[in-house]
């Protein structure tokens, strides 16, 4: 009779346990970026393919040191736009090594069906998005290095 008894309770835990592990998986994964003034933001990680076509899509709003880090598998120049997305943003292309390789700054809203796209200047593996006069303000330039923290920039995160 305790083994009948036993078998639903594990049941239950595994299925709970799977549970979570499913509600883990939706959960946003963040990441602390770190300027050479010493401002820290707070970055949501986009590093599936949904994750990055989503973005910051449909936000109404972005808090002064948050933003979105977008980690791809490979560098490249990943041209990015504006679709969908209601809030003015700075973008920053970092390398490998966190190098700032590009900027876009002040970058506006697309209200047309068709959007422009931004392309950085050199080969990049990360973006990140930050709200419009971000880069001004804390006078972050190309060959600037970020500190990124909470993922491994050497390694790609499991998609």
């Amino acid at each position: 009779m305790k083994r009948t008894l036993a078998l639903p309770a594990v049941a239950v835990s595994l299925s709970s346990l799977a549970s979570l592990t499913s509600l883990a998986a939706q959960q946003p994964r963040y990441a602390s970026v770190d300027f050479p003034d010493r401002t820290h933001v707070r970055a949501e990680v986009a590093a599936t393919e949904a994750e990055r076509e989503k973005g910051l899509m449909k936000r109404t709003s972005l808090g002064d040191t948050d933003g979105m880090l977008f980690v791809f598998d490979a560098p490249g120049l990943h041209a990015f736009w504006m679709k969908d997305t209601l809030i003015p943003l700075d973008m920053l292309w970092l390398d490998a090594t966190g190098k700032v390789v590009s900027v876009a700054e002040s970058v506006p809203p697309c209200k047309t069906p068709e959007c422009p796209t931004y392309p950085p200047r050199a080969a990049a593996s990360y973006v990140l998005e930050v709200n419009a006069g971000f880069a001004k303000k804390h006078t972050v330039r190309v060959g600037d290095t970020l500190a990124v923290s909470g993922i491994d920039l050497k390694k790609p995160l499991p998609q």
